[in-house]
């Protein structure tokens, strides 16, 4: 990418806690108005990573820069252009939500905002309920009351923490309809999550563990990392299936999946003759296969594992 129009650079930043590695040389840039995902289980860094993109701790080595502008050097600039969503984002449950977006707008020290308010309670469909305390809304209401407040003071760049994380699945989809609609808008948006459906709909995403990134491209170019096939089973005990190739060698990985298993093997035709003799050793007999496109969930594993 031409780090002339990269909105974030990211330069071997790292964070060391008493000999652990929670963020350790990590590398990457984000386009302006790009949806950047950083994916990854709970203890991958992620949220260490963010603190320190926004400021909020020093990093132990490397650098970060928002348009150019080094972050631990230039805080009160940066300030102005970001906005930070973190797992515990504190809105005041005795105020309103009118008054919660225009506590955040003066934190900001933006004093005229009430036209953008106005856009933001449109734009999230917050408008119905902006006499209503906070403490009252629903887990997804809230998190969009979170978002708004986010985005008063106008950022150019928002770092979203796990945004969904224990919201329900409808409220999910109407989050990532916001999110859309301000991509159009030409924001830029780093976001983590644990879910890799989300990572899907990131134009990029970096997958995170043990404070490494392990992979940064295109989710598409992403699933192509995957040493393997991935085999759909269908047999009459996927339980007990499961648990017969855990343990075989010949097997890269194995997820049960709804009523059928995921295998990732070396080759197809090879793997199939393995999977089916391992079964048939166990009185499992395979009732159906196929082989399928990998899913992120099945690289994240595979890259986790070479790296063990």
């Amino acid at each position: 990418m031409n780090m002339a129009s990269a909105a974030l650079t990211v330069d071997g930043l790292s964070k060391h806690y008493e000999g652990i590695r929670a963020v350790d040389g990590v590398n990457f840039s984000v386009g302006e108005g790009e949806m950047f995902g950083i994916v990854g289980p709970d203890g991958a860094g992620k949220t260490t990573l963010f603190r320190m993109l926004c400021g909020i701790i020093r990093p132990g080595g490397g650098s970060a820069a928002i348009f150019g502008k080094n972050i631990a050097e230039h805080q009160e600039a940066v300030k102005r252009e970001i906005g930070y969503f973190s797992q515990k984002f504190t809105l005041y449950g005795d105020l309103t939500v009118d008054e919660n977006m225009e506590f955040f707008a003066e934190i900001h020290e933006v004093f005229d905002y009430m036209e953008r308010r106005e856009e933001l309670l449109e734009f999230t469909r917050l408008a119905p309920f902006r006499k209503r305390r906070a403490d009252r809304l629903s887990g997804g209401m809230k998190q969009k009351l979170a978002l708004a407040c986010t985005l008063i003071h106008r950022p150019k760049v928002i770092f979203l923490d796990e945004p969904t994380t224990g919201v329900d699945p409808l409220s999910r989809t109407d989050f990532w309809r916001i999110l859309s609609g301000l991509l159009k808008s030409g924001i830029t948006i780093v976001m983590s999550t644990p879910y890799m459906d989300e990572a899907e709909r990131c134009g990029r995403i970096a997958l995170m563990n043990n404070g490494r990134l392990m992979a940064v491209d295109s989710p598409a170019n992403v699933k192509k990392m995957l040493d393997g096939v991935v085999l759909e089973v269908h047999c009459a005990d996927v339980r007990g299936a499961q648990r017969a190739l855990k343990n075989d060698p010949g097997m890269m990985d194995v997820q049960a999946i709804g009523g059928r298993l995921n295998v990732v093997v070396a080759s197809a035709a090879a793997g199939h003759a393995a999977v089916a003799l391992a079964l048939g050793k166990n009185g499992i007999a395979i009732t159906g296969w196929r082989e399928i496109n990998p899913s992120l969930e099945n690289v994240f594993i595979s890259l986790v594992t070479r790296a063990a």
